[in-house]
């Protein structure tokens, strides 16, 4: 496990767009989308700010996962840190080697020496197998989540 580098974003881009259970895409399609710029451009705003931060799973000198965690300071109870973790996202071939529970553990590790209280995730409900996933390393379905675009 290793923090990103910009070197890693097209890499990156494509477990997220491979994970995207809503769209299907050629892994030539998937390839191109990964090298549009818009993705830099986040990498560089994720790096610019000290709450949030993302990382890679390698194996072999590969990247094989990633994960993106943010720390949430706020005034519940009596001002407990939280951390979100998102785009989870396992390479398709390395499905069931453990190395998303790598990543978990990497996760909560991560935000125990961040002084973190509470660690929530959000999973798409398209994805069960994740859900189990999840739910087998202690999380707890405890909330409904709701989501509003405002913008394309």
């Amino acid at each position: 496990m290793r923090e990103a580098v910009a070197e890693d974003v097209a890499r990156i881009a494509a477990l997220i767009l491979h994970g995207a259970p809503t769209q299907t895409r050629t892994p030539e399609e998937i390839a191109a989308e990964a090298q549009h710029p818009a993705y830099r451009d986040a990498f560089a705003r994720i790096r610019a700010g000290n709450h949030t931060s993302l990382f890679v799973a390698e194996r072999d000198g590969s990247v094989v996962g990633t994960y993106q965690i943010s720390l949430l300071p706020g005034l519940a109870e009596r001002g407990r840190v939280r951390a979100k973790i998102e785009s989870v996202h396992v390479a398709p071939e390395c499905r069931g080697r453990g190395i998303g529970a790598i990543m978990m553990r990497h996760a909560l590790a991560f935000a125990a020496a961040k002084g973190v209280g509470l660690v929530e995730l959000t999973s798409n409900k398209a994805r069960p197998d994740a859900h189990r996933f999840y739910t087998r390393l202690g999380f707890s379905q405890s909330h409904e989540g709701f989501k509003k675009a405002l913008s394309p």
